[in-house]
Formats: structure tokens, sequence, C-alpha cells
């Protein structure tokens, strides 16, 4: 197997404050960007105001979204916290992203279940 293979899947759950904006803006995403992370990513998932990272035209967003696709990497907010912020519409149970970067889904934990699971991390990891 290659080393790339052998790379141990993490998904990030960012529930913490400024978690978008400092620990994967200003750290894992130029790492992720120079292929120095050191695990691959298979999914962030986004809660309270993080979500905002994720709007259209945040310059943090825009590259992480570039990095999302080039990797195959899920970006799903939580589906809630995007309505109440305006990144999503809600239509009966369903949500749908508004003005948000590309790619980005918009879900709650069955959906992150769903979306992850044709491609499992090994460790999920609260930030």
């Amino acid at each position: 197997r290659s080393r790339q293979e052998m790379k141990m899947k993490v998904a990030y759950v960012l529930n913490s404050p400024n978690a978008a904006n400092y620990k994967v803006g200003e750290m894992i995403l130029p790492q992720l960007e120079n292929d120095a992370h050191g695990v691959e990513v298979v999914g962030i998932f986004f809660f309270d105001d993080n979500t905002m990272l994720l709007q259209k035209g945040n310059p943090k967003g825009e590259r992480l979204a570039k990095v999302a696709k080039d990797k195959g990497m899920l970006l799903m907010m939580c589906d809630q916290c995007a309505n109440q912020r305006g990144l999503a519409d809600k239509d009966g149970d369903n949500y749908t992203p508004r003005g948000t970067v590309e790619g980005v889904a918009v879900g709650c934990f069955p959906d992150l279940y769903g979306a992850l699971s044709g491609n499992m991390p090994d460790q999920v990891i609260s930030l």
C-alpha cells in the first residue's frame, strides 16, 4: 500500500467558538494546502458561528472549499445553525445551503453519518 493509503482518516467537528476561523483557517487549512497535515481529513462539520467561515466570499472559506473539492472532503454545516445565520433555507424538514462557498452540505448528525459512510474516518476530533 502507498503511504497515502495508510494515512489515518479524521473528521473534525467544530463546536467551540472560533474553531473554524482560527483552528481550521490559521492552522489546519495551510497544512492541507501544503499536503503537510499528516492525516487525511474526510470531513468537517460546522456548528454555531463556525458556519460563517463557509459564507460565499469569505477568503478562508473559499480556500477551504477549493481544498475540499480537490481532496474529496465533506464540508457540512449544522442545518439549524446555518438557517439561523442566513446560510440555509428551510423547506419542511429539509434545509438547502444559501450564500455559501461551493460544495457545502447542510444537515444534522444522521446526515453527517450518511455522508461519511462511504469514506469513514478512523477518528472524529472535536475542536
